[in-house]
Parts: C-alpha cells; sequence; structure tokens
C-alpha cells in the first residue's frame, strides 16, 4: 500500500441511507480518513477548488483503498466504469468526477487522470496487516450489507498470523463481532471483559485446573480477536485501546506458562528445580529474545518484519511458538493427562522458534553485507 498523502480533504458525494457496521457512509469515510490520518477537513459538504479526494456514498470500500487513493494524485478507482474513490487534483476534474458519482455514471476521460478498473482485481500491499490483497469494495445496498460486513471483517485480518487465529477462530468471532457492533459495545469493552479472562485462567493454571482454565483462556483468546475486528470495522481504534490490548497480549504470556508450572504439584507431577529451571528458562528466555529478535528485525530493515521477509517466514509464523501455538501443544498433552510434558515440548519448541529468528536475522544480516537488498515478499507479488 502506498504512503498516505496527507492534509487532502476527503469529500463524499451522495447520500446513502443504507449503513455498515451502524454507520452510513459519510461518517464511516470520515473515520477512515482521520483514523488514517489522510486529511485535517475531512468534514467538507461539496468538492472545493483545490486537491482532494472524492469518495462515492453508492459504494463501501476497505479503508486501505482510500489510502491508496489519497497517496496517489489523478488516480480514479471504478466498478462497473463509475467512479468510486478520485484524487482530483484541481476543482474542475473534482466538478466533473462528482456529477459521474451523482449520476451513476462513467466519468470522462480528462487529462491528468488515471483509472484503475475494480475489475481488473489490482493488489495493493497492507503492511500494517502483513499482506497483499485486492481490498473488497461493493455497492452499498441493504441486501449487499452481510456480504460487506463480511468482507470487511475478514478484511481486516492479518494475512501473517498464527494457525489458530487464521483458521479456528474466524467464524466464531464474526458472529460476536456483529453481536458486539449491533450492541454498542466498545472494543475496549470487549478487550476489559477478555482481560478479566485472561486473570481467572491464570489463576486456574496455578490451581492445576487445567481444563477450565484453557476454556476461559479460549474465551480470553476468541475475544482477542474480537477487540480488534470490532476495532477496525467500526473505524474505532484508539490510542489507549491500542496499547490496552497490545499490552496484555504481550505481558501475560510469561504468567500463564508461570503458573502453569506451579499448578503441577496439584497433579503429582511437580518438576525437580533443575528441570523447572531450564523450563521457565527457556520459555520466558525464549520469549523475550524472539520479541527482540523481531524488534531488531523491524529496525535494521525499515519496518519490515521478520515473518513477511520471505514466504517460509510468513509460513512458520503459523506455529512459532507464540501463545496460541503453544496452547495447541499443552491441549494435546492434556488429553493424555500429561500437563508437565506438554509444558516441556513448549520449551523445546520454544527454543527451536528461537533458533529460527536468529538464522533468520543472520541471514538477512549476511545479505546485506553482501550488497543485497531486504524487502518483504508480499510487496515483490506482481501487481
Amino acid at each position: 500500500m502506498a504512503a498516505p498523502s496527507p492534509l487532502v480533504p476527503v469529500v463524499t458525494i451522495g447520500e446513502n441511507p443504507t449503513r455498515l457496521w451502524g454507520l452510513l457512509a459519510g461518517e464511516r469515510v470520515r473515520r477512515i480518513a482521520r483514523a488514517g490520518a489522510l486529511t485535517t477537513d475531512a468534514d467538507e459538504a461539496a468538492p472545493g477548488s483545490g486537491a482532494q479526494v472524492l469518495a462515492n456514498a453508492a459504494f463501501a470500500f476497505d479503508p486501505s483503498w482510500l489510502a491508496h487513493v489519497a497517496a496517489m494524485p489523478g488516480l480514479v478507482l471504478t466498478l462497473g466504469g463509475v467512479p468510486v474513490l478520485a484524487h482530483c487534483r484541481d476543482g474542475a476534474q473534482a466538478a466533473a468526477i462528482a456529477a459521474a458519482m451523482r449520476q451513476g455514471r462513467a466519468a470522462e476521460a480528462l487529462p491528468g487522470l488515471a483509472m484503475l478498473a475494480y475489475e481488473d482485481r489490482p493488489t495493493i500491499e497492507n503492511k500494517q496487516l502483513r499482506k497483499r490483497e485486492t481490498p473488497f469494495l461493493m455497492p452499498l445496498r441493504p441486501e449487499t450489507v452481510r456480504l460487506l460486513e463480511r468482507a470487511s471483517y475478514f478484511g481486516a485480518y492479518k494475512g501473517v498470523t498464527d494457525l489458530l487465529t487464521k483458521y479456528l477462530w474466524p467464524e466464531w468471532a464474526l458472529v460476536l463481532t456483529r453481536i458486539a457492533a449491533r450492541l454498542g459495545i466498545t472494543p475496549n469493552m470487549v478487550t476489559t471483559l477478555g482481560a478479566v479472562l485472561c486473570v481467572a485462567a491464570t489463576v486456574l493454571f496455578a490451581e492445576g485446573r487445567y481444563w477450565l482454565g484453557m476454556a476461559l483462556g479460549l474465551g480470553f483468546m476468541v475475544l482477542d480477536t474480537v477487540d480488534g475486528k470490532l476495532a477496525r470495522c467500526t473505524i474505532t481504534s484508539s490510542a489507549w485501546g491500542d496499547v490496552f490490548d497490545h499490552g496484555l497480549d504481550l505481558v501475560h504470556p510469561p504468567f500463564w506458562w508461570w503458573f502453569w508450572a506451579t499448578g503441577l504439584a496439584h497433579w503429582g507431577l511437580a518438576y525437580d528445580t533443575p528441570t523447572f529451571s531450564f523450563v521457565m528458562a527457556a520459555i520466558l528466555g525464549g520469549y523475550v529474545v524472539q520479541r527482540l529478535i523481531e524488534g531488531a528485525f523491524i529496525k535494521l530493515y525499515g519496518g519490515i518484519h521478520i515473518h513477511v521477509w520471505r514466504h517460509f517466514d510468513s509460513q512458520f509464523r503459523l506455529i512459532t511458538a507464540r501463545r496460541n501455538p503453544n496452547m495447541v501443544i499443552l491441549f494435546v498433552a492434556m488429553l493424555f493427562a500429561r500437563p508437565d510434558l506438554g509444558l516441556l515440548a513448549v520449551a523445546w519448541w520454544t527454543v527451536v522458534s528461537c533458533l529460527v529468528h536468529a538464522v533468520r536475522l543472520a541471514q538477512a544480516m549476511a545479505l546485506t553485507a553482501r550488497g543485497g537488498r531486504v524487502s518483504s515478499w508480499l510487496a515483490e507479488v506482481p501487481s
């Protein structure tokens, strides 16, 4: 996705009574523009005389399209020939495009404007969500709302994440996200409920009540998906919500593993001191080292995440030793009533994952030392 072009007025053309995630088209466009820092003047009612981005209220689109068009003066995104988004260079272009939007017809060819047909399936890179895609764009009508909600919900999913988030949660979380949006529940409310479940799971692990703890942990993990999707779908992300959500994600896993280990005493399976020390050093130390390696990679290579360097890295992210894959290991171990062996397996898998990350960082450094360039494989996919 191209870098946004700030301080360009974003103007919604036309009116549409159909709501998406409870939002009218104009309000949704304003929220997208403000969230993306695309403009400081997103409340314009009509096109003016200077450069501006026009959005057609008859359509709904992924927020990344607005950022993409805002970064490319002269670009007009169309569906069925009708302009949906347009970055007009001046008032004359804006007047012509706005007229076409209001009348639902194809825009005339004008000097300085380049048409991009959605039917050609153009792709753009979404660096925030670590994927390259053709984001959704559809007419906004009552009969398309559920399709649009589904498209916008799945459009908010990271392309590179763990296997549970990618394959198991989505349908569950979609139902909960719809319910939350209709009830007016905010993302921060969802995060708060998840935090309660997270703490309760920690207490249950310490008491050796692993099955109940995993059930509450499962609820927390699903809600951890819902809060982010709700924020993106309703365009209600906030600085505090981001800190709350990601801070909780970052801090809680070590507590889960520590109290899982101490809870083994209730099963008569407590580790001896050397084993306990190894397990905690491997899991907690490996967790910190992996995070440091990821941070170093981002800093060294201009914001590129280690998990999107090459296709292998994206595939390894599915199973690398993070909370969700680790819980799969523990779940399997519990099927055999051996929570001790499960945590030991998590420790060894953390060591392996940490080594893989360290090798990949070393390979990237060797590549740049030879004059090569580190870039995301997502950005290299032809559009």
